[in-house]
This record gives C-alpha cells, structure tokens and sequence, in this order.
C-alpha cells in the first residue's frame, strides 16, 4: 500500500478508513514505517487509538509496543476498555505496569477492571502503592455510577487562598491535570466548600479571596450515584463535570464532561437493549455464556407469550377452516401494522423519559397525544388495507373486515406502545425493560385474535 501524506492526521484519516476494510494491509504499512507510526501516535492518540481498534490484538500489541510508555498510555486511554484488555493481555507485565501507571487513573481502572482476578492482581502489585491505592479505590465503585465514571486528577484549591495564589498554583498544576474547566475549593479537610471556573480565576483581581470568586454550595454528587442520574444533574444545570463527594463531604474527584456524553450514549444503548429484551450490559465482546445466560430469561418469557398467541389462534380455528388460506395470509398484516406503530411510540416515549421529558404529571397528555397520533394514521392505513382485503378477499365484508381490525390494531398498539414503559416506570421498574417483548404480545394478541373475531361476525 503507498501512502504518502505529509501531515499525521492526514494519514490518519486515511488509515482509519482503510483499517475498516483492509487491516492486513494497515498492520504491514505501519510494521514498515515505524517512524511515521510513532508521530502519528504522538500527534493524535484518539485517531491512533481508532486505527488499533480495527487490527486484530497481536497486531495492535505489536504496534503499540513500538511506542515509548507516554505515547502507547495516552492511545490506551482513548481505546473502549473491552478492546484495550486483548491489546495489554499481550503484553509482558512489566510493561503492562508501566503503562497503566501512565494511564489516566479513571481509564486505568477500567482497562483493570476488565483483566481476570489473577493478572489485575499481579500488575497492581507492581505499581507504586500510592498508584496502586488510587486505583483499588476507583475499582470498588460500580463502573455504572458516578465512582466508576470519575477521575481522581482533579484541580484542587484551598479555601483561604486569594485569586493570584490561585492562578499560580493552577501553572504548577497544568502538567498533571488535563481538565481545568472547574476548579473546586476544599477547606482544610478537603472537604467541598465551592467551585470556580478557570475563567473566572484568570479575569478576578489577584488580591481577591477565592470565597468572593468562587459559587458556594455546588452541585455534587456521591460515589453510588447511578450515571443516569448524573448525566440528568448535569444536563439539567449546564454543567460540564460534576464533583464527587462522601457522604462527609469530602472531595473524591469529578465526573468530567467527556464521561457525562459516554454515559448518555451508554445509557441509551442499554435502554435499546433493554426494550428488545437483550441484557443491559451486554457488548458483543460479552463472553458466550454470560451473554446466552442474559438472553435466556426474555427468550423464555417470549416464548411463553408466544404460545399465549397461539392459543388466542387455536381457539379460532374454525373461522380460519371456513374462511381458508386468504384470511390465514392477510393475519400477520394486521399484526405487524398494530406492532409497527406501537414500536414507534415506544420508541418517542422511551426516548423522552430518556432526557426528562415525560414527567408523572405530563404522563396523561403524552398518552392522549400518542394515541390521537395512532388514530390519525389507522384511517388511511385502514382504507389501504381494506382495499387489499377486497382484492385478495373478493368481498365488502372482507374489506370491511381488513380494515376494521388493521385500524383497532393500530390504535390499541398506539395506546400500548406509549402506556407499557409509563406504567413500567410507575411500578418502579425500568421503562425501557423488555418493553417491545410486552407490546408484541399485545399487538399479535389484539391482531391475530381482533382480526378473527370481526370475521366471525362478518364474514363467516
């Protein structure tokens, strides 16, 4: 492969692209041309994290080992931890060690995180014990909350400080700590007292005391927090971090912005995956056996409504024997129709209690809407639909049969698709649990039994 590009992100680009389609070829040009590897590296560890996501893991620990420990740490924080852990499993200890030391503290303990017991043990015994007490602290905290999410590099001042000391300790600081976009006051048990941006330190007079400068009282969090809670805090105040604090107080570092976005998007996945029944947490890096045994359970439940369905059928099997093949085919029609439209405001509804929009006292407009919506759309799609019913049928009464039931099918699933995750939420489970699993029992139900209930009395 020849590639002559003179700027790194330049060829960047253009190796992330060809990595997608042709990785061989990217291993072999960057086996050739260390060199170019190495500033690439340097100059843009996301895109250089990007490209090593896309090579199998002997090559990406191949690649890595290539680079001194502050180049290869800095594409290690910015590599997904599932896939970081096959690249440093390849790795002698040692090295391992010394990279994770070189981590950010956050990243490093999620990359630990998804190492096995024995190998996590044996590189934190090689760490500086100071890193290595940071480290188990962070890894107690559930990777879902706001201690699994938080950094412990955090801009920290002291409350008796004026804002020109502030300013000056902030320079010695700018090495160590990549966020300054809050810088959060501790009295002299660390304890949270205030916070104050950047922006405000630098434009305040140097003789000015940081409790004239700084906001009392700032929104902070504790380690338990669930992330879902934390991305709401900090959406609803326009925050870009939150700090985390005991329950004494105390200062124990900040969920950043950079975390807050990956906990929305996480949060969103697990909220699809939820509603179609898959386990929350599942990647498809998830081990074979946890991820059937996080399956099994909805694939039983689906099952069992199912044969619910099927009963609903059974006991109408007459019509269907009078009526013949044509009513057999055009049933999954108004099915799929009801479940189709009951997808789409599941879908609405999901996403709206997602971001806060759905309060308990707005619950009732949503659903009078949802299902103004649904009847809206079930006329002409029932016109269509008994249109076919005529064709296929060869009578008014099988159109009238066809559309009545597609229009019912379509309101009722309306009406489930919106009221399934509100009444899930009044119960006080997760809206979004296995909630398009219920809406298709309800729809199949609705349709395949509505539908032969109308043609009992119309066309039988």
């Amino acid at each position: 492969m020849r590639i002559n590009l003179p700027r790194p992100r330049e060829l960047a680009q253009r190796l992330r692209s060809t990595a997608r389609v042709q990785p061989d070829e990217v291993e072999q040009y960057l086996d050739a041309h260390t060199a170019e590897w190495r500033a690439l590296a340097s100059a843009d560890p996301h895109d250089a994290a990007d490209i090593l996501e896309e090579l199998d893991a002997d090559a990406a620990t191949d690649l890595l080992s290539d680079l001194n420990i502050a180049d290869a740490a800095g594409i290690l924080n910015e590599m997904r931890p599932e896939l970081g852990v096959d690249v440093l499993e390849g790795l002698n200890p040692a090295r391992t060690s010394d990279l994770v030391a070189a981590m950010d503290a956050d990243m490093a303990a999620d990359l630990l995180g998804q190492l096995d017991e024995s190998n996590r043990e044996q590189v934190l015994a090689r760490l500086d014990p100071e890193i290595s007490h940071e480290l188990l602290a962070l890894l107690q905290h559930a990777p879902d909350s706001a201690g699994g999410l938080m950094t412990t590099d955090v801009a920290v001042l002291q409350v008796g400080m004026t804002a020109g000391e502030a300013t000056e300790r902030l320079r010695q600081l700018h090495d160590q700590i990549d966020d300054l976009s809050y810088v959060y006051v501790v009295d002299h048990r660390r304890q949270l007292v205030g916070v104050v941006s950047f922006r405000d330190l630098v434009f305040a007079r140097p003789g000015v005391g940081l409790d004239e400068t700084m906001a009392h009282r700032p929104v902070a969090v504790r380690p338990e927090t669930d992330r879902e809670e934390v991305a709401e805090l900090a959406q609803r105040y326009g925050l870009f971090g939150l700090p985390v604090v005991d329950h004494s107080g105390v200062l124990l570092g900040m969920v950043t912005h950079e975390a807050v976005v990956e906990s929305v998007q996480a949060e969103a996945s697990e909220d699809f995956a939820a509603a179609m029944g898959a386990g929350p947490e599942e990647t498809v890096f998830t081990p074979v056996a946890r991820a059937a045994g996080m399956r099994l359970p909805w694939m039983l439940v689906n099952l069992a409504m199912a044969l619910v369905v099927a009963l609903v059928i059974e006991r109408q099997s007459a019509v269907i024997d009078d009526i013949g093949p044509v009513l057999a085919a055009l049933m999954p029609v108004v099915a799929l129709m009801g479940g189709n439209a009951g997808a789409q405001s599941l879908a609405v509804v999901i996403r709206s209690m997602a971001i806060d929009g759905v309060t308990p006292s707005r619950a009732g407009r949503v659903l009078m809407n949802q299902v103004a919506i649904g009847v809206i759309n079930s006329i002409p799609i029932g016109l269509l639909a008994g249109s076919v019913g005529l064709v296929f049928g060869g009578t008014v009464n099988f159109a009238v049969t066809m559309g009545i039931a597609t229009v019912a099918n379509l309101v009722i699933g309306t009406l489930a698709g919106t009221g399934i995750p509100l009444m899930l939420r009044k119960l006080g489970l997760d809206p979004a649990l296995a909630s398009n699993i219920f809406l298709t029992l309800v729809t199949d139900i609705v349709g395949f039994g509505g539908f032969l209930m109308v043609a009992t009395l119309l066309i039988r």
